[in-house]
């Protein structure tokens, strides 16, 4: 656990209660909790070069000490079908695992990362499933040092989100979702900082995916070098209303 961690938002998580959880207290429940050599999201199940990244999924990028999970990204010996050298990369996701845990409308999910700093980075918790229902908890760039991208691409609400106190490289930052049916909620340290008036819909679910991709340089800068990129996290929660148990 990180000296500077906060409780779980209040006014997020008033009516529910914790249902999910990933510590990293103890080495990652491989195919029983989670998956990280493949996902339905990336074309060829181990990379997805189509959407800006050099990823090559690796399960051993994920490693956990000290009550928290490190993703580190190093250059492959592998060429991508568009030419490019892959990297490779951590990913965690909760599809194809024996549990198979999907959030669904009104759940609450929270996570605390310590934002990466090297460009090429591009972490990010989202969701998927069935090729769409994906809302991204957070996406972020360095070379955007101060700006998270917050999307609901199940409804088309999203926004950039900026604070120059909270966000920043090799920062600890406690970031949450509410995954309402009419509007999806944005947290950031506790405060909620957007809803988007969309919304999920009533009978919405989907897997759990948190990653640390490599940008190609087409939208962000690839990375400057062979050295490691890094991405930090504390812990991953989720949180349900009692009448959806």
């Amino acid at each position: 656990m990180t000296t500077d961690s906060v409780t779980s938002t209040p006014t997020a998580t008033a009516d529910r209660s914790l249902i999910w959880s990933e510590e990293f207290s103890t080495p990652i429940a491989w195919g029983a909790k989670w998956v990280g050599d493949r996902t339905s999201a990336y074309r060829y199940c181990d990379h997805n070069p189509d959407d800006n990244k050099l990823d090559l999924l690796t399960p051993g990028c994920v490693t956990v000490s000290g009550g928290m999970a490190t993703f580190t990204a190093t250059p492959s010996d592998h060429t991508l079908e568009n030419g490019r050298q892959a990297w490779h990369t951590g990913l965690l996701t909760t599809e194809y695992s024996d549990e198979g845990f999907r959030v669904r409308t009104g759940d609450y999910v929270e996570t605390r990362v310590k934002l990466p700093s090297r460009t090429g980075a591009w972490p990010a918790l989202w969701t998927w499933k069935d090729g769409e229902n994906e809302v991204d908890t957070f996406e972020y760039h360095p070379d955007n040092p101060h700006l998270l991208e917050l999307s609901n691409q199940v409804n088309c609400g999203s926004t950039y989100y900026t604070d120059a106190d909270a966000i920043a490289p090799d920062r600890w930052v406690t970031l949450g979702t509410c995954y309402g049916a009419r509007s999806v909620e944005w947290y950031v340290n506790g405060s909620c900082v957007h809803s988007d008036g969309s919304g999920v819909g009533a009978d919405w679910s989907a897997y759990l995916i948190l990653n640390l991709s490599v940008c190609a340089g087409e939208y962000h800068p690839a990375p400057c070098g062979p050295a490691p990129i890094t991405f930090g996290v504390d812990h991953l929660r989720v949180h349900r209303e009692a009448a959806r148990w």
